[in-house]
């Protein structure tokens, strides 16, 4: 979203409704990820039903017209003074995943929803990230070709893109007022300091979406999501890969059994070698025959420590938020390397440690977490606490995957991050897995290859962590995500029953094996209902005892 914002805050008034003038209660920043879809379109966290501003002569879903208590918040190009009367219950600023799931939800409750986008129609997801990704991905099913695979990620591209922008031809509005404002301005790719992006032998994921052309040896710095699909999409077109990682092991941010294998799997038996524990100081782009350059130097001695002359390098270091030029200074928000601070519920924190009122913040812009789905499910959450309804997202049910073959899919912690949570909190951790390889379906797909790992604590069945690698992990990994998300306790899905053969076996198995304490068995109320009945069966037996001592002693029998 690259349009110019700012934001002023005035006292709070209480405003009435109007049709004419083109303002708003609530203002919703959501440029980069957030868009309205068709109804046939459901695609990286889009959802697929119309909404938004309608002709005149189209129903629409608007707002109660009892005044409200607000506060005026400007977002706009220029000054355009104080607005005294609304049209929209809700703006949104930005047209890609993050808004497109407020928006809709705001639609759902009632809310009259304007969006507004600055740059292209989808946003990161749809144009240059999730959904292009993937395409590229498909090598296989376009015959391993460079054009037909560079047309199918951008025809792809283009026909959502254009399914979003007719949906939105009646947004035809760049200034628009309201009361509370979500910023969701996604990200752009982070390039380190001394490397020299170019956009033909130097490039970043943006660049290398439009595949232009294939090389023979391309070196990828960084090895996460990112290098990692775009390693298997090189790899597949016959290039040779070099992974340049700053850390002492490549895919830090997975669980690390879960790494190792996948290295095994994804890395040692393809053209793939790697550098570990260094930085890519400086990246010098080809030119006049030369090829790129790429300096080396220890992540520790900060010392050269190769020189690398490759046909390509792609930058996938990660990507920065898109925050600058939104005027938060004005209010006194100062970011975090660019980060928009907040708090559970998304509110903008300022300088002071004080929340912002009626300003929102979501998505790749706050950091919590840099998924299209995750941003989708803030949005969502930030406009049931605006319709009055307190709602606290609980980021560790929010799934993470990576698109490679075997895909790779995570819920929760990893097993060092559990560990160290259980060593400060004082429990204990425990650790089930299965193999794909005991898995009837995966093995009649010749698809055997494959680990599922489970973390838990085996006092109380409290599920910490789901890793996944293997045939359909993306999408195997929810079930264990929802189980996060509501709460279930091993004991409580161990019993649920699966389809035979079905690969949902993996997570039948895992959840089966774990090894949970017989007390854990007891829900808190199953529990207390235990100990009550326990308490009232000694107190009948004390009574019982005294009435027959009572009886013994008055018959002289005992004195």
């Amino acid at each position: 979203m690259q349009s110019m914002l700012s934001l002023s805050l005035s006292s709070p008034s209480s405003i009435p409704r109007s049709d004419p003038t083109i303002v708003a209660d609530n203002v919703f920043f959501a440029g980069g990820s957030s868009s309205i879809v068709p109804r046939s379109l459901r695609l990286c966290g889009l959802r697929r039903e119309v909404f938004g501003l309608q002709s005149s002569n189209a129903s629409r879903i608007v707002a109660p017209s009892k005044p409200r208590r607000v506060n005026k918040v400007s977002a706009s190009l220029s000054s355009n003074g104080s607005p005294s009367k609304f049209d929209y219950d809700l703006v949104i600023i930005g047209a890609g995943v993050g808004g497109h799931g407020a928006a809709l939800h705001a639609v759902e409750k009632g809310l009259k929803t304007a969006v507004i986008e600055g740059d292209v129609v989808g946003g990161t997801c749809v144009n240059r990230g999730c959904v292009p990704s993937k395409a590229l991905l498909a090598v296989e099913a376009a015959g391993y070709d460079r054009q037909a695979v560079a047309d199918h990620a951008n025809n792809l591209a283009s026909k959502i893109r254009s399914n979003l922008t007719n949906s939105m031809k009646a947004l035809g509005v760049d200034i628009l007022t309201g009361i509370d404002i979500i910023i969701a301005t996604g990200s752009v790719p982070s390039v380190p300091k001394g490397i020299e992006v170019d956009g033909k032998t130097v490039i970043t994921s943006d660049h290398a979406l439009k595949l232009e052309f294939v090389p023979d040896w391309i070196a990828i710095v960084g090895s996460g999501y990112i290098g990692l699909e775009f390693s298997d999409v090189y790899t597949a077109l016959g290039s040779e890969v070099t992974f340049v990682e700053a850390l002492d092991q490549l895919m830090p941010g997975f669980d690390p059994e879960i790494g190792k294998l996948a290295q095994r799997v994804l890395i040692n038996p393809r053209k793939i070698d790697f550098h570990t524990g260094v930085f890519a100081s400086k990246i010098t782009p080809a030119k006049d025959g030369k090829p790129v350059t790429i300096e080396l130097v220890d992540a520790k001695t900060k010392g050269l420590k190769d020189t690398l002359e490759v046909d390509a390098a792609l930058i996938a270091t990660g990507r920065a938020p898109h925050t600058k030029g939104l005027g938060l200074e004005n209010i006194n928000v100062e970011t975090q390397r660019g980060f928009v601070p907040v708090d559970e519920r998304m509110h903008v924190i300022d300088a002071k440690g004080k929340l912002v009122p009626h300003l929102y913040c979501i998505g790749d812009a706050n950091g919590k977490m840099m998924l299209a789905h995750a941003a989708s499910a803030q949005g969502i959450s930030v406009v049931e606490q605006v319709c009055g309804k307190d709602h606290v997202l609980n980021h560790l049910s929010i799934p993470a995957a990576c698109f490679t073959h075997p895909e790779i899919s995570m819920v929760g912690l990893t097993e060092p991050q559990a560990r160290e949570k259980a060593e400060k909190e004082g429990f204990e951790v425990s650790v089930a897995k299965t193999s794909f390889k005991a898995n009837t379906k995966a093995l009649a797909e010749n698809e055997g290859e494959g680990l599922a790992k489970l973390i838990y604590r085996p006092d109380n069945g409290e599920i910490l962590g789901v890793h996944i690698f293997g045939l359909h992990a993306a999408d195997l990994i929810h079930e264990a995500s929802n189980a996060i998300a509501m709460g279930n306790r091993i004991q409580d899905i161990k019993f649920a029953v699966h389809a035979h053969p079905t690969l949902s076996e993996v997570l039948d198995e895992l959840f089966k094996s774990a090894k949970v304490r017989r007390k854990a068995s007891l829900d808190p109320p199953e529990l207390r209902f235990s100990m009550i009945l326990h308490w009232l069966r000694l107190t009948f037996l004390v009574q019982l005892v005294k009435q027959l001592q009572s009886k013994l002693f008055s018959k002289g029998i005992i004195s």
